[in-house]
């Protein structure tokens, strides 16, 4: 189906004048192809800042008018001298001044919610990076007791720094590649990731997908040694409401198992790039994957939302896979070979974490 084909589709489709029959159609190739998912998301975004642009464009075109119909500088001076005059000008211009408070007033509130900030701030997303400051004064106190233990023992111990903030990253290859979310590594200036045993090992980031909050990241340590085949392979279609599903990562800096099910094809506010799951996630486990009860990755846990119970978000494998598919060759110093084999299926979900925790990393960001 050629591009002009598909966007001739997606116009249809978002203006609403597809027959239902159509309509169905439509939306069962959006769930089997995440590229047409993909393009319908940006055209309705694309839309959506044209209409916004347009109804800025409309605003300043009726402020102007109506700053052109009352002389700003007469009515200056004639309230200096006749304050009472302020009512004669209200009674002869009240509908203009109302309609440009009105304009004004829907400008504010059009950018606020834009902005989210109109948002309930009772049920708002939050980003699931553990920022590990909170744990400072633990860590002040155990600075403390280890002074002291130097002095008395003369022993140098070995100090590990927790880092800025904290999430999780699972193994897309065994040669070290790595993936996460984009808001987890954002502004780092080093990464480190550290493996169920406490080996920790220095990363740099190949790619990132801001847009569908993704990274990838590349262990870049000579201490590093290869994974062994990866047990899980990456589901390219969508899964269906009701599948059972969890999740593996480090929330609070521990190993933490998270059983769940699929809730919803959509994310927060209906973002079709994301599910909403029903499981118990919390700060940390940004970038942990979300996987079915056959062990395939079908998301990548990125935030939950407040005041609403069990209702976490996970960004679809489809766009992890699309990303991957979009790092420049150049980027790449090794090959990034996704696995075809899938060891988890049929196992019990005991032995499932068993050979999935050598996969799942703690994402360490300074």
């Amino acid at each position: 189906m050629s591009d002009n084909l598909i966007l001739e589709l997606i116009e249809q489709y978002l203006n609403g004048d597809m027959m239902p029959e159509e309509r169905v159609q439509f939306e069962l190739l959006r769930k089997k192809d995440a590229s047409v998912d993909s393009k319908v998301v940006e055209h309705k975004l694309f839309i959506g800042l044209m209409k916004q642009y347009g109804e800025r464009i409309e605003l300043e075109k009726r402020l102007n008018a109506i700053h052109d119909e009352i002389d700003v500088h007469t009515l200056k001076e004639e309230l200096m001298i006749h304050p009472n005059w302020i009512v004669s000008m209200w009674r002869h211009h009240h509908s203009k001044i109302s309609v440009a408070a009105s304009i004004a007033i829907f400008a504010i509130l059009s950018t606020l919610f834009f902005t989210g900030k109109l948002n309930n701030h009772d049920s708002s997303l939050v980003q699931l990076r553990d920022e590990v400051s909170r744990i400072k004064t633990k860590t002040d106190n155990l600075d403390k007791k280890t002074n002291s233990f130097i002095n008395q023992a003369h022993v140098k111990p070995k100090i590990t720094n927790p880092g800025s903030f904290r999430g999780t990253g699972f193994a897309l290859s065994s040669n070290g590649y790595i993936a996460t979310n984009y808001h987890v590594i954002n502004n780092a200036d080093s990464i480190y990731v550290q493996n169920a045993n406490g080996e920790s090992f220095h990363a740099k980031v190949v790619y990132t997908e801001p847009q569908y909050d993704l990274a990838i990241l590349q262990i870049n340590d000579a201490s590093f040694k290869d994974l062994g085949n990866v047990p899980y392979n990456f589901k390219r279609s969508f899964s269906d409401l009701g599948e059972g599903v969890y999740t593996f990562g480090y929330p609070g800096g521990e190993e933490v198992y998270g059983p769940g099910s699929l809730t919803a094809s959509t994310g927060y506010s209906g973002d079709t790039t994301e599910y909403q799951v029903s499981i118990p996630v919390n700060p940390g486990n940004s970038g942990g994957p979300l996987i079915d009860d056959k062990g395939n990755i079908i998301g990548v846990i990125s935030a939950k939302q407040t005041q609403v119970a069990g209702a976490a978000f996970a960004k679809k494998s489809a766009y992890l896979l699309k990303t991957i598919q979009n790092i420049p060759s150049d980027s790449l110093s090794k090959s990034l070979t996704l696995s075809t084999k899938n060891t988890l299926a049929g196992l019990s979900r005991p032995q499932q974490l068993k050979k999935l925790k050598n996969y799942v990393f703690m994402v360490k960001v300074y």
